[in-house]
């Protein structure tokens, strides 16, 4: 760890009112605290309106082209920019204070949406101002992420970060259920601009809403920054393995997510059905994170195996082809098993330096979309070749042994102390 390492003031405990021990786990004391409101407020408003948004824009695209593949690097161009963004802007989330951070990434992405209204903005500009905006997204969470750090207790800092991964379920199942029905009404055009208008909100609100929370320290370089920076998080194996962790379990439960169409006509029904298997996981990620928000921080930590397992063994049931309500049942209990972060982000708090909290927030979450998105292509390659069926399964057979070993080392073994580099 970084030799200038010092245990950081708790900024609530100067809050009136302080957190009551019996209540230090619910949703309710999360958003009790100064400033948490208006963080979960703007985190709300700006999902729903990039979830539409990305239903906007692939219908969009769609009318004007008449091409799928066009269709579908809306997608593409939403996830794919993480993965650059992560290494090289990382660093952004700890040289400035995140406030200012959070609401110049809103600022940059309502203008970028805010473009894609301009008449005859040709297709491959609609594509690059979404490269804008998927390139700040990460910095955004990171940023996002490691203010909670600083304006959460330690035992609050789990269900901090699980209530916003239930909103941004919530976001996605609202979102595409209704994304469709809006277009129809109102023009893609008009949900274009209604994003727009949630980037300004969610601005608005972080500005005149949350707490000021000083930035680190700041350097010459930002990319050589972040990627000195990443050096250091990455050579401690402790944090190395549980950020691994994070990455790799829901990336292979992931895989039936992306197969759900070509499952659907693997035994003979309407695509269509294939929503009640996106439907499935994600409820179950929402119920997961609600009832283990409210246990113990011990009982969270006893559970991050069983939830890992949760997590994919699911899927090997598919091994018998389920019917479509038995296998949107099991995608739900799978994705219950994503509430085994709530055990592992107390872990990783504790072993990341906080000068650096800001690009291992915005590392681990870029990581976490290129790797899913990386898996999905995968499987869809596999399946293309095998039973849809049995890659699922496979995935599962996979993912289990991996995330176990994997969970092996995250929990059991301890840090190597690194030399932080000159910068």
């Amino acid at each position: 760890m970084n030799p200038n390492f010092r245990p950081q003031p708790k900024l609530y405990a100067a809050c009136p009112g302080r957190v009551h021990a019996r209540r230090v786990r619910s949703y309710r004391a999360v958003l009790s605290l100064p400033g948490l409101r208006a963080v979960y407020a703007a985190h709300t408003v700006s999902m729903l309106g990039t979830v539409a948004a990305q239903v906007a824009l692939s219908i969009l695209i769609f009318e004007r082209t008449g091409s799928p593949l066009l269709s579908a690097l809306v997608l593409a161009c939403s996830f794919l920019p993480y993965a650059v963004s992560g290494v090289l802007f990382s660093s952004i989330a700890d040289r400035f204070p995140a406030r200012r951070v959070l609401v110049v990434c809103d600022v940059v992405s309502a203008v970028a949406i805010g473009l894609m209204l301009t008449p005859g903005m040709p297709v491959g500009g609609l594509l690059g101002l979404l490269l804008v905006t998927g390139i700040v997204a990460p910095i955004f969470a990171g940023a996002r992420a490691a203010s909670l750090a600083h304006l959460l207790p330690t035992d609050l800092f789990p269900a901090g970060r699980s209530l916003l991964r239930a909103i941004s379920q919530v976001a996605v199942l609202t979102g595409f259920a209704l994304g469709g029905i809006a277009v129809a009404l109102v023009g893609a055009n008009w949900l274009l601009a209604l994003d727009a208008v949630t980037f300004v909100a969610s601005a608005v609100l972080i500005g005149t809403g949350t707490p000021y929370t000083p930035p680190g320290e700041r350097k010459s370089n930002t990319v050589r920054d972040s990627w000195a920076g990443l050096q250091v998080l990455f050579a401690n194996a402790k944090l190395r393995n549980l950020i691994l962790l994070t990455w790799v379990a829901p990336a292979f439960s992931s895989v039936p997510d992306g197969l759900a169409v070509a499952y659907t006509a693997q035994i003979g029904v309407a695509a269509a059905a294939a929503g009640a298997l996106f439907t499935g996981y994600a409820v179950g990620s929402v119920l997961g994170e609600l009832v283990v928000a409210r246990f113990t921080p011990s009982a969270r930590r006893r559970l991050v195996v069983p939830f890992l397992l949760t997590s994919q063994l699911p899927a090997i049931a598919f091994l018998t082809t389920p019917p479509i309500p038995v296998a949107a049942v099991l995608l739900a209990i799978s994705g219950t098993g994503y509430a085994f972060n709530q055990g592992i982000d107390p872990l990783i708090l504790q072993h990341a330096d906080p000068s650096y909290r800001g690009r291992l927030f915005t590392v681990q979450t870029s990581g976490l979309m290129a790797i899913q998105g990386v898996t999905i292509a995968l499987g869809g390659v596999v399946g293309s070749f095998l039973a849809p069926n049995l890659t699922m399964a496979a995935a599962g057979i996979l993912g289990t042994t991996i995330t176990l070993l994997i969970a092996r080392q995250a929990l059991t073994t301890e840090p190597r102390q690194p030399v932080t580099p000159a910068l």
